[in-house]
């Protein structure tokens, strides 16, 4: 069983600074029947303006990861953790018992990326930052993971029962992915368009995938997404 969610349909908010859209409720958007899927409980879409961002500000009891698609955006965080995140990084900060950190653009280009966030398996962990590359040749025409429980394939280390994958795709190239007896998934368009099982994607369109064992990505034209494999 899949489940469309199209872009459209999503939240969204236009700050002037910030433009940003909502595939769950997040913030002043509220829809109680998208509260996220499984652990999966933000993903936004969200576009800064050169010389804009996130000022310092505080989380807690969450796994934040930032997956950049264009421009770079500086992180700063009060364990220490700092870095310039570029498309092809991806960045995993365990908020934990609380975390203080900011998100900026200094550079003379807005920056496009995903902010994703999934409830831990536990609540009160200790504060973590991580931040890795991840080259183009290894996700292309293939599902990579970027993020598991296991720190497996030299992925970042989640602390939830979720493989995150990211795959590139050409035009009329596919990826494809066995889900396990019992498993879901959640396909993110990062952009670009093609089909899953047939079924047509556009960019910012999301998948919530159900007692499906195969699953294949078709591109129609260069396409970038994310796959998340959820208990």
């Amino acid at each position: 069983m899949m489940n469309v969610r199209p872009s459209e349909a999503r939240g969204h908010a236009n700050h002037g600074w910030l433009d940003s859209h909502h595939t769950f409720s997040f913030a002043s958007y509220f829809d109680p029947e998208n509260m996220g899927f499984r652990s999966l409980r933000v993903i936004n879409e969200d576009r800064v303006q050169a010389g804009e961002g996130f000022d310092t500000h505080p989380h807690r009891d969450m796994e934040i990861i930032t997956y950049p698609l264009s421009g770079a955006i500086a992180h700063r965080d009060s364990t220490g953790g700092q870095g310039l995140l570029r498309a092809g990084e991806v960045q995993r900060m365990t908020a934990g018992t609380g975390v203080m950190h900011s998100e900026m653009n200094g550079s003379n280009e807005d920056v496009h990326f995903l902010q994703i966030w999934i409830i831990p398996e536990k609540k009160g962990l200790k504060p973590e930052y991580e931040q890795k590359f991840f080259p183009e040749k290894d996700r292309q025409g293939r599902w990579r993971v970027v993020a598991s429980p296991d720190a497996r394939d030299g992925s970042l280390t989640v602390h939830q029962d979720v493989l995150l994958n990211s795959t590139l795709l050409s035009p009329g190239e596919k990826a494809e992915y066995t889900l396990p007896k019992g498993r879901h998934a959640w396909v993110q368009i990062a952009r670009g368009t093609g089909t899953l099982n047939g079924v047509a994607l556009k960019a910012g369109d999301g998948v919530a995938v159900s007692d499906e064992s195969s699953l294949v990505l078709t591109a129609s034209e260069p396409l970038e997404a994310l796959l998340f494999d959820l208990a």
